[in-house]
């Protein structure tokens, strides 16, 4: 089980999972048999960048996290399968994997910004984050203004990098990175002197006490489920009625209360 997070860092605003590597999408039109237009009809098929614990992780041989938790559930109460393919994150953000019909939705600490929704739909929000700055333990970075002189990782197209690039002050060396997998190695192995994400995710990176949390950024972000610009109304309904049944029923709560700790 992944640790729990407190809420007082991780502010929320706003379902079983067969591991399953689904090729492309075949294309599917919507129409009678498939109104909501799903690349595969029968099954909801979701992308998702893994890992980025708390939100999308492997465990036991089956991805989990809150938000492969909450699609799990939104699934099921579409009375469709679950697919989950491990995409990489700018394809998903930029909505070129909808354009391949790679997947129906995408799920992955999401944020909803102008710039995205000019490709992507959103579902209505469903979590809201900080960004944040992890460094050693025993690191002298007390604030970002002490990145001047250092090197910060940072995961390509995320907001992350739009806010190290936007505050960091001059002579701060910004390295882009695929994914928090290979930031948190960089990290450990003095690669790089610091890592600007979201807040949960670098909480996770400080259970062993080799990490901490030099500074936290209140950037008023919203994750949202990502869905194709053009053609998918009746699939955004469809999943915001779902995440509306899941908070009215208590399941939302029950979901979050697995990986945040309310205080």
């Amino acid at each position: 089980m992944f640790s729990k997070i407190s809420k007082s860092l991780a502010v929320v605003a706003v379902g079983t999972l067969a591991l399953t590597a689904c090729g492309g999408g075949n294309e599917s039109e919507g129409g009678a048999d498939n109104p909501l237009g799903l690349v595969n009809p029968g099954s909801l098929t979701v992308c998702s960048d893994i890992p980025y614990p708390p939100f999308e992780f492997e465990e036991n041989g089956e991805y989990t996290g809150f938000d492969i938790d909450l699609v799990r559930a939104i699934a099921e109460g579409m009375e469709l399968e679950l697919a989950i393919e491990d995409v990489a994150f700018e394809p998903l953000q930029s909505g070129a994997s909808f354009a391949a019909n790679q997947c129906d939705i995408g799920a992955s600490a999401i944020t909803i910004n102008e710039e995205r929704q000019q490709n992507l739909t959103f579902s209505d929000p469903y979590y809201e984050s900080l960004q944040s700055l992890l460094v050693p333990a025993d690191s002298d970075i007390a604030s970002i203004e002490d990145l001047a002189g250092k090197s910060v990782g940072t995961q390509q197209g995320t907001t992350g990098y739009t806010y190290t690039e936007e505050n960091a002050p001059e002579g701060t060396e910004i390295v882009q990175f695929p994914g928090d997998a290979e930031m948190y190695a960089a990290i450990q192995a003095g690669s790089i002197d610091a890592i600007l994400q979201d807040l949960p995710v670098n909480i996770g990176h400080t259970e062993d006490g080799a990490f901490t949390i030099a500074e936290e950024y209140p950037t008023d972000e919203q994750y949202g489920f990502a869905m194709s610009l053009e053609g998918s109304e009746e699939l955004v309904a469809a999943i915001n009625e779902q995440l509306a049944a899941l908070r009215e029923d208590g399941t939302y709560d029950e979901i979050y209360n697995t990986y945040f700790e309310e205080q």
